[in-house]
């Protein structure tokens, strides 16, 4: 791992250096001579921004010797998802079909983080267009987990959780369409939020399936991940399905505990295809939030054994849609033909890899005449039912408890060759992209493998603040078991 002074709180940085005990320039340095260190093996950039980065730094400094205050991240380094639009700053989406695009604008999100202070460190790695579950299916070569460099880091934002367990960045953002923000989060021991769909404005970040896609936080801790969603959120014209009222105050309550809480355990989430010491360890995780105060119960919530089938109509059929704009026209990949249609096709064959091929094909026939009514309007009844269950458990619950992953990180290769294995990896974190509710994979112990655990605690809408708070007992759980001699 990464020298430990990486490590310190992006609160404490961003402390430090609003009150000139520490410089912006110095902390870039730091985290630059981390990247140089480890980045060769882990992979986790597509692109360092090292000048850039230093630019801003100089920028924040001056800005505080003249008085000013640059805002609540000055100075903190953070890792962006290489789908989130930067202007003039490549953005590839891990795939070669964008190949020497430049954004003219920035994502609402990097707006708001360069109004905050905060310093972007460069563009990460992740699975073409988001598809995936393991940073293997990029242009750009696969992204290995910081514990273990045999094995995957989670996906698609694989290299946004690498680059914060690698102490590259204290913060990151990706995104979560199935679970992206969260499996990898759990498999790389980091903190990873997705947030109720809305919450986030995603103008600038590059579609997938625009029902599904939410921008949010990975982090070291609850309270940066925190930190990082109150910067992010809240109410953007740019984006027609933003959630009309302010961000929320998510770090002052964090401390406020779970008593008197009723949480259940997503019996449906903890049977066949999660391993023995996963499920383990979201029982002791169980084990912990009642000991703090809360009622903890099983929960029932039967439609999300349907989920994964429904994401996989749904999500390919939005991802047809929308990836139709990479035709070789209008930015991007070009590969001349006679024609303009067997350009477009020759562009798309050389410039998309084969899991999205195979996800645009399944998208396009799931929506294609005589197929439409049994394949995608079938799939949206369930999500409709997924919902309703959902809203039926939190009748009786205010928070519930499952693993993130069903597994700890596995071996490169291992699932690449069999697509249905690798779209089990989501099992667990799919019906809340389908429902559109929150969710956080908080770490919580490490499996037989010594490799990360993640736990997940799901919410429902608007609930972030609630969910924070308890998977910030959990970390603390955690904190005084390492504590203990």
């Amino acid at each position: 791992m990464g020298d430990e002074s990486t490590y310190l709180a992006a609160g404490e940085i961003a402390a430090a250096v609003r009150g000139g005990e520490r410089s912006a320039v110095e902390v870039v340095e730091e985290h630059l001579a981390v990247i140089a260190g480890r980045e060769p093996e882990v992979h986790a950039f597509n692109a360092v921004g090292d000048a850039q980065a230093r630019m801003a730094a100089e920028l924040i400094d001056r800005r505080v010797a003249a008085g000013e205050d640059p805002g609540p991240l000055a100075g903190v380094p953070v890792a962006l998802k290489d789908n989130l639009c930067t202007a003039g700053v490549p953005t590839t989406c891990s795939s070669r079909i964008l190949e020497g695009w430049l954004p003219p604008y920035d994502a609402t999100v990097v707006t708001r983080l360069g109004l905050a202070g905060a310093i972007a460190m460069g563009k990460t790695n992740l699975d073409e267009f988001a598809m995936g579950s393991s940073t293997e299916n990029s242009a750009f070569g696969p992204t290995r987990n910081p514990h273990d460099l045999t094995r995957v880091p989670g996906g698609s934002s694989g290299g946004s959780a690498a680059a914060v367990a690698a102490g590259f960045a204290p913060l990151a953002l990706g995104s979560d369409t199935g679970g992206s923000i969260r499996q990898p989060a759990a498999l790389c021991g980091v903190v990873g939020v997705k947030p109720t769909y809305g919450r986030v404005s995603r103008y600038g970040l590059i579609a997938f399936a625009s029902s599904l896609d939410q921008i949010g936080p990975l982090a070291p801790t609850v309270a940066d991940a925190a930190l990082l969603l109150e910067v992010i959120a809240g109410h953007d014209p740019l984006d027609s399905t933003s959630i009309p009222e302010p961000s929320p105050s998510l770090v002052a309550g964090l401390d406020a505990g779970v008593e008197g809480l009723r949480i259940g355990v997503v019996a449906e989430l903890m049977g066949e295809g999660v391993a023995p010491d996963v499920r383990r360890r979201v029982e002791a995780a169980a084990e912990v939030l009642a000991g703090a105060g809360a009622k903890v119960e099983e929960a029932e919530v039967p439609a999300v054994a349907y989920g994964l089938s429904a994401y996989y109509l749904i999500a390919p059929a939005e991802a047809s849609s929308n990836l139709a704009r990479y035709d070789g026209v209008r930015y991007g990949l070009r590969v001349d033909a006679p024609t303009t249609a067997t350009m477009n096709v020759a562009t798309r064959t050389a410039g998309f890899g084969a899991e999205v091929k195979r996800r645009i094909m399944l998208g396009t026939y799931a929506l294609s005449a005589g197929y439409y009514d049994a394949y995608y309007g079938k799939a949206q009844q369930v999500r409709t039912l997924i919902v309703r269950d959902f809203a039926a458990a939190y009748e009786s619950f205010d928070l519930l408890v499952s693993p993130t992953s069903p597994t700890t990180a596995f071996p490169l290769g291992a699932k690449a060759a069999d697509p249905l294995t690798m779209y089990l990896s989501d099992v667990c974190t799919i019906p809340s992209n389908l429902a559109g509710d929150p969710a956080v994979s908080v770490p919580f112990g490490v499996g037989d493998d010594g490799l990360p655990v993640g736990v997940q605690i799901l919410a429902p809408a608007l609930a972030e603040a609630t969910m924070l708070q308890a998977a910030a007992v959990l970390e603390d759980a955690m904190a005084g078991e390492a504590g203990t001699p």
